[in-house]
C-alpha cells in the first residue's frame, strides 16, 4: 500500500489529542465526561495512541477456528444421527454430553470421520466420573481425536460435591493421563460457571488459571506432567459476553498469562502451553422475551470468541433456555458461525487484533488484574482452598450482585427487556423447559456455584402479569 497519503500528515502526539479533545470539551471536566468507569477496576479512555501501547507477543498458532455442534446423549441412535447431519450441514467438530454412561458402539455407529470437511474432533462432556467406562471410551475411539474434558474441581464448584472424593477422582484422572493415546487430550477446565454465574472478566482469568494450576500441581507432583502425550492439550471453556471488545482482551490475556505460569513448570512442549479454548456464548445476558434478540447477542459472542483466538466455538439456539432442543434452533445456530466463517472471511483473521491499540490495552489491563487475583489466590493457599473456604463464592456473589444491580437500575442493558419491551409480547404458554434457577436442596461439600440470568426476577414477574 502507498504511504502517499500518510506522508502528507504529520504524526499527531497523544498529548496533542488530548489537548485537542479538552478544546472541544468548552470546559467540560475530561475525566468525569470521557472516562468510563469498568466494572474490573480500570477505566476506558476515549482514545488510545501508539505512544500508550506496549503491543504484545499473543501465543498463539492457529488456523480457522473449529464449528462445533453440542449434542446431549439421552438417546445413542437419535445422538448419532444429529452428530453425522451435523457434520454434513458444515459442523467439524461434535461434543457429546451425557448424565450417565451410554453404549459407545451405538453412539458411533458408522461414524465416518470423512463426513466432515476436514478431520473432526470429538468432545465428550460427562457428567459422571467412571474409570471403567473411561477405559472403555479411550480403546473404542482410537481412530478419532477426542478430548475427555475431565474437571473433578469443575464438577465441585458446579455441584457442591466431588464425583467421588478428592483422593478417588484425582487418582481417576491420574490414571486416565497415563493410558491414553497420542491424540486424545484429558484435561479441562470449565470457567463458563464463573461467568454465567456473574464473575467479571478479571475474575474469570484469575479463577481459571488458579482452577488449571491445581492439575498442574497434581500432575508434578506425581511425576505424570513430563510424559503427557505431546498431542494431549489442555482444555479451558469459556464462555463470552457481548461486552465485545473486553472478550476478545480476555481470551488473549488468558494465553498469555497461562504461558507465564508454564514457564514456572518449566514446561517446553505443546502439552499445556498451547491449550485448546472451547468457547460457548454466555448464558447470563440471555432473555425469555423478546428472544431473538438472543440471535444477535450470539453472533457478537461468537465473533469475540473467533477474533480473540478460540480453537472451538459451540454456538447455542436462540431459544434453548426455554425450548427443548429443536432443528430449526440448532440449525440456525451452526449457520451463525458458518456464515462468519465462509461469509466474514474471518477464517483469515488468525491475529485480527494485534496491533489494535484499544485491544492491546485492554488486554494488558485485564492480564495484569487477573495476575494480582490468581498471586493472592496462591498465596493464600490455592484454589481449592479459597473454594472450600466459601472465599470465590463470595467474590463471584459480589460481582454478581454489584451486575444485577446495575441492570435493575437500567444501567445494564439488555434490549428488549429492560430498555424498549414489548409489553405485548407473551412467553407463559411457549415454555417447554424450565429458564429460571432451580432451587434443590441437597447435602453439598461446598457451597455451588450457580448460573443465573440477569433477567430472571423480571421476567418472572411479568410471567404472573400475563396469568392474571
Amino acid at each position: 500500500m502507498s504511504d502517499f497519503l500518510f506522508n502528507e500528515f504529520n504524526p499527531v502526539s497523544a498529548k496533542q489529542w488530548k489537548q485537542k479533545i479538552q478544546v472541544d470539551l468548552k470546559g467540560a471536566d475530561y475525566n468525569e465526561t470521557l472516562l468510563w468507569e469498568t466494572n474490573v477496576g480500570f477505566k476506558v479512555k476515549p482514545f488510545y495512541h501508539q505512544d500508550d501501547v506496549e503491543q504484545l507477543s499473543i501465543p498463539y498458532e492457529r488456523n480457522s477456528t473449529k464449528v462445533c455442534q453440542s449434542i446431549f446423549v439421552s438417546d445413542e441412535k437419535t445422538a448419532n444421527f444429529l452428530a453425522k447431519d451435523a457434520l454434513k450441514r458444515g459442523a467439524d467438530s461434535i461434543q457429546f454430553e451425557a448424565k450417565e454412561p451410554f453404549d459407545i458402539d451405538v453412539l458411533l455407529s458408522n461414524f465416518i470421520a470423512s463426513e466432515a470437511k476436514q478431520p473432526i474432533k470429538i468432545h465428550f462432556k460427562l457428567n459422571f466420573l467412571s474409570e471403567n467406562f473411561l477405559s472403555d471410551l479411550i480403546e473404542k475411539t482410537k481412530r478419532y481425536r477426542i478430548s475427555l474434558n475431565i474437571d473433578p474441581i469443575g464438577n465441585l464448584s458446579k455441584t457442591g460435591n466431588w464425583f467421588y472424593n478428592q483422593k478417588k477422582d484425582f487418582q481417576i484422572l491420574e490414571e486416565t493421563v497415563n493410558k491414553v493415546a497420542e491424540n486424545t487430550s484429558v484435561l479441562s477446565v470449565d470457567t463458563s460457571i464463573y461467568q454465567n454465574a456473574g464473575a467479571t472478566s478479571v475474575q474469570q482469568l484469575a479463577y481459571a488459571l488458579a482452577h488449571g494450576n491445581e492439575y498442574l500441581n497434581y500432575l508434578d507432583a506425581s511425576n505424570v506432567i513430563q510424559s503427557v502425550s505431546e498431542e494431549s492439550q489442555i482444555q479451558f471453556h469459556f464462555s463470552v459476553g457481548s461486552n465485545y471488545f473486553f472478550e476478545i482482551a480476555k481470551l488473549r490475556a488468558f494465553r498469555v498469562l497461562w504461558r507465564l505460569l508454564c514457564d514456572e513448570y518449566n514446561l517446553d512442549s505443546k502439552i499445556f502451553r498451547e491449550p485448546h479454548i472451547f468457547v460457548t456464548p454466555s448464558l447470563r445476558n440471555k432473555t425469555l422475551y423478546d428472544y431473538n434478540v438472543n440471535m444477535l447477542r450470539t453472533t457478537t459472542e461468537c465473533m469475540s470468541a473467533v477474533l480473540g483466538g478460540a480453537t472451538t466455538v459451540s454456538n447455542s439456539a436462540y431459544d434453548s433456555i426455554y425450548h427443548k432442543k429443536n432443528e430449526f434452533g440448532e440449525r440456525i445456530a451452526r449457520n451463525q458461525l458458518l456464515i462468519l466463517e465462509n461469509e466474514s472471511y474471518f477464517e483469515e483473521a488468525v491475529h485480527f487484533a494485534d496491533g489494535s491499540y484499544y485491544i492491546e490495552t485492554l488486554t494488558k489491563q485485564i492480564a495484569e488484574k487477573a495476575l494480582t487475583i490468581f498471586k493472592d489466590i496462591e498465596k493464600s493457599g490455592g484454589f481449592l482452598k479459597q473454594l472450600k473456604e466459601g472465599t470465590i463464592q463470595r467474590k463471584v456473589s459480589e460481582s454478581a450482585e454489584k451486575e444485577q444491580l446495575q441492570f435493575d437500575k437500567g444501567e445494564e442493558v439488555l434490549l428488549g427487556t429492560n430498555k424498549h419491551p414489548n409489553q405485548n409480547d407473551r412467553m407463559k404458554d411457549e415454555i417447554e423447559l424450565y429458564p429460571f434457577v432451580k432451587t434443590n436442596p441437597r447435602k453439598t461439600e461446598i457451597q455451588p456455584i450457580i448460573p443465573k440470568r440477569l433477567a430472571e426476577k423480571l421476567e418472572q414477574k411479568r410471567l404472573e402479569q400475563e396469568k392474571n
